[in-house]
C-alpha cells in the first residue's frame, strides 16, 4: 500500500491513512462514513475501499474537511475508539492463565475472507477465517494468523454469450489495499527460505493489520525463486496435484518459518482444514533441535495443537502419493529422527493404506483437539474417521464440534444496525452472545423493521441493475445476457436468493426439477416470486459449470418472465446486498454434505428467514417459527424430485401465503413476525463470539495450561535468537530491525 506519493493529508487529518492502514475499518461503519463523507462518488467508484479513496481525493478536499468542525468531531471521536480498541489489553477471558508466560496462538488458513479489496478466498472456509480473526481481534485474543497472498486471487468470473463461465486473470493491485510489505533491517522486503525443503523456495513477506490481529501473507512472485516455484501462491487451491502439495508446504514450513524469523514466539497452533498441517513438523522439529527425541516432541506438539475440519465430502481431503511426498521430504524426516516408513505412515488412512498421504488423517493424528464445524458435522466426522482409533465407539471418536458464527459487526447492515441501536440500545454490539440482548427486538415496530427491509431491497436491486448496465456499457454483451443479469427484477416481488460455490452437491438447479411448476410460481398475476442466483464454479469442476451454465440459460429465457437472474463475479461486497436485500434464503444441498454453511446465518442475523433441507448449522438454528425446513427424502427411484417438491409445497403453502398478507398500512404482519424470530434465534447462538469463546473454553485453556506446566512457552527456536521491532515509519511498509 502506498497513500503518500498520490495524495496530500493536512497534519490535523494525518490519523486518515491510519485508519485506512488497518482493516478495522471494514467493520465499523462510522469510520467508514469518514472516507465515504469526503467524496460520496469517489466512495462508490473505488467499491468502499478508503486506500483509494485517499489517492484519489486531490489535497483540496482534505483541506476543506480540515475546516469542517462537524467533521472533525466525528474524526476525532472514531479515531478515539479505533486507538482503545487495538490497544494490547489483557484478555479477560483468559483469567485463570498466567498472560505474563502466555505467547501468541497461530492460526494458519489457507484462505481469508476479509474484503472484496483483498482477494485471498474462494469461499465459506475463507470469511470463517476473517471472522474468527476480527472476532478474536475484538476480544483481545493474543492471535496472530498466516497465509498466502494470492496475487491473481481466486477467480474473476465472466460469462460467456452461451453461458460458461470463463476464469479472467485480474492481478491484485497491491498499493491500492490495506496491505504492507514486512522490511528487514536494510529496508527490503523480508525474504525467507523454507527450510530442508530442494529445490529451495523463498518467500516474500506481507501483512495485513486485522484490528489488533497481525495476518503474515507469503508470496512466491519473487526473483529468487524459478518459474516453476514463482507461481506457488499465484492463486488459490491449483488443480495441478503436486503444486498443491508444494502450497501446502510453503504454508505450513514456510509459514512457520517466517513466525520464527519474525520472533514471534506461539503457545498453541490452531489449523483451520488440513492444508496446513505440515505446521505440525515445524513445531516439532523445533523441538528435537533442542534436544527432545521424536515421541516426546510430538505428545507436546499434539497436546497443544487444534484441527479443525470443515469437509464432509471424502473428495475433498488432499491425498498425495507418496512418491511425491517423499520427492519434497526425504531430507526433512531425519531432521525429526524418522526414517522413510515412520513418516509416511503419520499420513495413512487406514481404511485405504496406499492411496497416499492424506493431510487429514495427519492432522487428526498428530493434534490432540479436533473439532467439526456444527453438530451434524461432528456426527460426521466421527464416522468418517473412525477407523483412526478402531477401538472405541463412533459416538466416543475424540472429534468434537464447535458450530460456526458470523462476525456480527461485519455482517449487520448499517441501517439495520441503526434500527437495532434505537431499540436494544447503543451498547447491544458488546454482548452480542447474549440472548437476552435479542430479545428487545420485539420492541421495534413492525412497520419501521419492514420499511428498513424493503430499502435494502431496492438497494439489492438498483445495484444488480447497475452491474448490468455496467456490463453493457463496457463489453458490450447481448441483449439476453443483460436481461438474464436482472435487469427486470421487481422490488414488490417475493425475492429468494441463492448464493454459493457452484459445486454439484449444493444443487443449484434443484428449484428447476419440475419447470411447470415454477414458471406457475414465477408467473403468478398477483404473487409472484423471483430468484436471484450467484456464484462461481472452480475452475477445474465441469459439472459445477454445466450448472450454472444451465442457470444463466433459464434467466435468459422468456418464458421465466425475466424473474431469474444470475449475477455474474460474485465477491464480498455483492454477498452484502444479497444476505441483507433478499426475503429469503434458499439451501438445498445433498445431505449431509454441508458442514455447516454460514450464508444463511448472515442472511437470519438481518432478517432474512432460511429455507434448507436438514443439514448444517440450520439442524441447530431452526425452531419451528423463524424460517422453514424440510427433510431429505431418500427415493430409490428419484431423490431430487422429492427434494424439489418439498420446495414447491413449502412455497406454496407456507412461504408465498405468509408473505402476501398485508396488513392496510401495506406491511406483512405474519412475515415480520418471522423475521423477528430469525433475529432473535439465530444471531446470539451463529454469532463469531460465542464461537470463539467455545474455542477458548474448550480447547486454548486446557493447552495454555500444558503448556506452562511444562515450562516450554511456545516454539522452540531453531537458531540464535533474533529481536524483531517493527516498525511504520513508511506507509507501505513494517520494517524489522534485526539485531
Amino acid at each position: 500500500m502506498d497513500i503518500e506519493e498520490n495524495s496530500y493529508l493536512p497534519e490535523r487529518l494525518s490519523g486518515l491513512e491510519e485508519l485506512a492502514s488497518n482493516l478495522w475499518w471494514s467493520w465499523q461503519p462510522k469510520a467508514r462514513m469518514l472516507f465515504k463523507s469526503l467524496d460520496r462518488q469517489i466512495w462508490k467508484e473505488s467499491r468502499h475501499n478508503p486506500v483509494k479513496v485517499l489517492k484519489e481525493l486531490p489535497g483540496k478536499v482534505f483541506d476543506s474537511a480540515a475546516k469542517d468542525k462537524d467533521y472533525l468531531r466525528h474524526y476525532d471521536i472514531v479515531l478515539s475508539k479505533f486507538h482503545k480498541e487495538i490497544k494490547a489489553d489483557k484478555c479477560l477471558l483468559f483469567e485463570e492463565i498466567n498472560q505474563a508466560e502466555m505467547h501468541s496462538i497461530a492460526y494458519f488458513s489457507a484462505e481469508y475472507g476479509l474484503h472484496h479489496s483483498l482477494p485471498f478466498y474462494a469461499g465459506g472456509l475463507g470469511f470463517l477465517a476473517g471472522d474468527f480473526i476480527k472476532e478474536c481481534s475484538d476480544l483481545k485474543i493474543p492471535l496472530v494468523a498466516v497465509g498466502f497472498m494470492y496475487p491473481e486471487g481466486y477467480l474473476k468470473q465472466q460469462i460467456r454469450e452461451d453461458g460458461w463461465q470463463e476464469n479472467i486473470k485480474q492481478p491484485l493491485d497491491r498499493d491500492t489495499a490495506s496491505i504492507f510489505r514486512v522490511l528487514d533491517k536494510n529496508g527490503n522486503q523480508l525474504i525467507v527460505k523454507v527450510p530442508l525443503i530442494e529445490p529451495p523456495i523463498h518467500v516474500a513477506v506481507w501483512k495485513i493489520a486485522v484490528g489488533g490481529v497481525s495476518l503474515y501473507l507469503m508470496d512466491t512472485d519473487i526473483e529468487i525463486n524459478d518459474p516453476w516455484n514463482r507461481g506457488i501462491s499465484a492463486r488459490l487451491y491449483s488443480g495441478d496435484i503436486e503444486q498443491r502439495l508444494r502450497q501446502e508446504i510453503v504454508l505450513g514450513i514456510g509459514g512457520s518459518e517466517v513466525l520464527e524469523k519474525l520472533d514471534i514466539k506461539h503457545s498453541i497452533l490452531h489449523l483451520n482444514e488440513g492444508h496446513a498441517a505440515f505446521a505440525l513438523l515445524e513445531r516439532i522439529r523445533g523441538r528435537v533441535l533442542e534436544g527432545v527425541n521424536y515421541g516426546e516432541a510430538s505428545q507436546y506438539v499434539k497436546k497443544t495443537a487444534v484441527f479443525t475440519s470443515h469437509t464432509p465430502v471424502v473428495a475433498g481431503h488432499d491425498i498425495f502419493p507418496f512418491q511425491m511426498i517423499e520427492k519434497y521430504f526425504n531430507s526433512y524426516w531425519p531432521s525429526l529422527g524418522l526414517d522413510r516408513d515412520s513418516f509416511l505412515k503419520l499420513g495413512v488412512h487406514p481404511e485405504n493404506p496406499n492411496a497416499g498421504f492424506n493431510m487429514t488423517a495427519f492432522a487428526l493424528r498428530m493434534s490432540e483437539f479436533r473439532n467439526g464445524v456444527s453438530k451434524k458435522h461432528g456426527e460426521v466426522t466421527r464416522k468418517m474417521w473412525h477407523s483412526l482409533w478402531p477401538d472405541l465407539p463412533e459416538n466416543e471418536v475424540p472429534i468434537d464440534y464447535i458450530t460456526n458464527g458470523i462476525h456480527i459487526p461485519t455482517w449487520i447492515e448499517p441501517k439495520m444496525k441503526l434500527l437495532f441501536n434505537k431499540y436494544l440500545g447503543h451498547d447491544w454490539v458488546d454482548d452480542v452472545d447474549n440472548p437476552l440482548i435479542w430479545e428487545l427486538i420485539d420492541e421495534i415496530p413492525d412497520d419501521e423493521l419492514w420499511k428498513t427491509h424493503f430499502w435494502l431491497k431496492v438497494k439489492l436491486i438498483n445495484t444488480i441493475r447497475e452491474r448490468a448496465r455496467q456490463r453493457w456499457v463496457n463489453n458490450r454483451r447481448s441483449t439476453s445476457n443483460i436481461l438474464g443479469m436482472g435487469t427486470l427484477l421487481d422490488p414488490s416481488v417475493l425475492t429468494i436468493g441463492f448464493a454459493r460455490r457452484f459445486a454439484t452437491y449444493k444443487r443449484a438447479d434443484l428449484i428447476f426439477y419440475d419447470l411447470e411448476r415454477l414458471k406457475k410460481l414465477l408467473n403468478d398475476r398477483w404473487r409472484p416470486i423471483q430468484i436471484i442466483f450467484a456464484g462461481k464454479a472452480h475452475p477445474a469442476d465441469d459439472p459445477g459449470k454445466r450448472i450454472l451454465q444451465k442457470i444463466y440459460n433459464f434467466a435468459r429465457d422468456p418464458v421465466m418472465c425475466g424473474r431469474i437472474a444470475f449475477v455474474e463475479d460474485y465477491e464480498e461486497q455483492f454477498a452484502q446486498y444479497m444476505v441483507h436485500g433478499v426475503d429469503v434464503w434458499l439451501n438445498n444441498p445433498l445431505p449431509p454434505m454441508e458442514a455447516c454453511g454460514t450464508s444463511g446465518m448472515k442472511a437470519a442475523l438481518n432478517g432474512v428467514p432460511h429455507l434448507s433441507i436438514m443439514d448444517g448449522w440450520w439442524i441447530e438454528g431452526y425452531d419451528g417459527e423463524n424460517g422453514w425446513i424440510f427433510a431429505h427424502e431418500e427415493s430409490e427411484n428419484d431423490t431430487d424430485k422429492a427434494d424439489a417438491e418439498s420446495i414447491y409445497r413449502i412455497l406454496e403453502e407456507k412461504v408465498i401465503p405468509c408473505y402476501y398478507k398485508f396488513s392496510d398500512d401495506g406491511t406483512p404482519d405474519d412475515w415480520v413476525k418471522v423475521m423477528k424470530r430469525s433475529i432473535k434465534s439465530n444471531a446470539a447462538k451463529f454469532s463469531s463470539r460465542r464461537m470463539v469463546k467455545e474455542y477458548i473454553q474448550k480447547f486454548y485453556i486446557k493447552e495454555l495450561k500444558e503448556a506452562q506446566e511444562r515450562k516450554l512457552g511456545g516454539t522452540l527456536l531453531k537458531s540464535p535468537p533474533t529481536t524483531a521491532i517493527a516498525t511504520s515509519n513508511t506507509p507501505n511498509a513494517i520494517k524489522l530491525d534485526i539485531v
